[in-house]
């Protein structure tokens, strides 16, 4: 069978290829899955896994064997894309380079301000991050910070890429320090080149670049470049760029990611002009959270404690907790074990949202009480959109998503408003149509609406 694109989605346990056709035409479809055990631990050859995927794929579509013009892949196979960040004031240049970092679809190990003490040399050793960022100082201002850490991290000799994003007065004294070393430097536009301007976008194009071209050294990586002839993007880079091609035609929105061990959540908005103007700290409009505690299997002891066991009782009245716990699976089978997780996944979704959102709180100064934000602005968000396992399958998903809305009533907290609109990536494929819009933005856009199923979509209902 000739097909027009697989895209392969390769995680640490588990490898999906979703195919799709008519991609050239008006009216593409998404055809089919299949998936299989990545295999990463096996050998760390990851072909084993895709070919295992597509033999899985071709047996679901009912043919011997699969064709396809193109193939991307998207990755977060053996951790993923591990990096430390390395600015100059933590609420000014690490933060804006830990955004650009987050946004790329990076797992961020280690974030550090000012000048890098033994400490945190001793760590970043321990991590062995793929990609380092040293960022520090606005344009044309300090510059010692910057040239301090470059000096240190090019003394480790982890021959890692190493990018740099801060002052551009640095820029020749960057070239000179990794000149004779074997890292492989990357200068791009400073993440903050002014107080309050955020410039991360080039930051994070850079980062996915270097994933793309480096892959090959990441642990049970090596051989995914012989299959994929497109791009190769971080998993969760790939969803942040189908949010901002979603945001592009329909408005602001939230996208949401449950998994088993992180709950993400990706917000691409401008927020409201009110929240700006007391808005302490600038926020990218594309901003990306990813919250490790708050998996629904890897981390579901951790949610359990978070709600506390007696009050999950009571919300789950007639189930008995423990026993489920005792024997608790990846993919709940019976009815309540599915109650179970509806109600870890309610409180993930609530937590996460409450960690990326801003807040306005009362301050006091000689001239009195005044109102000053802080964190992202959310209020003017038309859509909350689930992908993921638990949002894309759970018999309760739009309801839980909904109960986000609710939190508007405490004008303190910075949530979407009453109004805002449920969507689910019925087809889960968000991550897949991020990577195909690098090509196909037109096609990857139409099978984004298909699968968000935005004519039967449904709003918030007013507390």
């Amino acid at each position: 069978m000739k097909i027009d694109v697989l895209v392969a989605e390769i995680g640490s346990t588990t490898t999906v290829v979703n195919a799709f056709s008519g991609i050239h035409t008006d009216n593409p479809e998404f055809i089919g899955q299949g998936q299989a055990p990545t295999t990463v631990f096996e050998g760390g050859d990851v072909r084993n896994g895709l070919n295992g995927a597509i033999k899985d794929l071709s047996k679901s579509l009912g043919v011997e064997s699969i064709e396809y013009e193109d193939m991307f892949a998207t990755s977060s196979a053996a951790g993923g894309l591990k990096m430390t960040v390395h600015g100059l004031v933590y609420d000014m240049t690490a933060k804006a380079a830990k955004e650009a970092a987050l946004g790329a679809g990076a797992v961020i190990h280690k974030v550090t301000a000012g000048k890098i003490r033994r400490t945190d040399i001793k760590e970043i050793k321990e991590i062995k991050p793929n990609i380092i960022l040293i960022a520090g100082g606005v344009d044309y201002g300090e510059r010692d910070t910057a040239l301090y850490n470059a000096e240190l991290i090019a003394g480790l000799n982890l021959g890692v890429p190493v990018i740099y994003a801060g002052n551009i007065e640095n820029k020749e004294e960057i070239k000179l320090i990794f000149e004779e070393t074997n890292y492989k430097l990357y200068i791009v536009d400073n993440v903050y080149p002014k107080i309050d301007l955020l410039n991360i976008e080039p930051t994070r194009q850079v980062i996915q670049n270097v994933f793309e071209e480096h892959i090959t050294n990441a642990p049970g990586m090596e051989h995914v470049k012989e299959l994929v002839n497109e791009h190769i993007t971080p998993t969760p880079g790939a969803v942040m760029e189908s949010a901002k091609l979603l945001k592009s035609h329909i408005g602001d929105l939230i996208v949401i990611d449950v998994g088993g061990a992180t709950t993400d959540l990706h917000s691409v908005t401008e927020g409201s002009e009110g929240v700006s103007r007391i808005l302490v700290n600038p926020e990218p409009v594309a901003k990306r959270s990813v919250e490790g505690d708050l998996g629904v299997y890897v981390n579901m002891k951790n949610i359990v404690n978070l709600i506390g066991k007696e009050e999950l009782q009571k919300d789950l009245d007639g189930i008995d907790i423990e026993e489920i716990m005792n024997n608790y699976l990846p993919i709940p089978k019976t009815s309540d074990q599915m109650k179970f997780v509806e109600r870890l996944t309610k409180e993930a979704v609530i937590r996460a949202t409450k960690r990326h959102a801003g807040i306005i709180r009362n301050v006091y100064g000689a001239s009195g009480k005044s109102k000053i934000a802080e964190g992202k602005d959310l209020t003017e968000v038309k859509y909350i959109v689930g992908t993921g396992g638990a949002l894309t399958r759970l018999p309760q998903r739009v309801e839980i998503m909904k109960y986000i809305c609710e939190y508007n009533r405490n004008n303190e907290v910075l949530f979407p408003k009453a109004k805002a609109e449920i969507l689910v990536d019925n087809d889960y494929i968000m991550a897949s149509l991020g990577v195909l819009s690098k090509k196909y933005e037109e096609a990857s856009l139409k099978l984004m609406l298909k699968s968000l199923n935005l004519k039967e979509d449904v709003k918030c209902i007013q507390g």
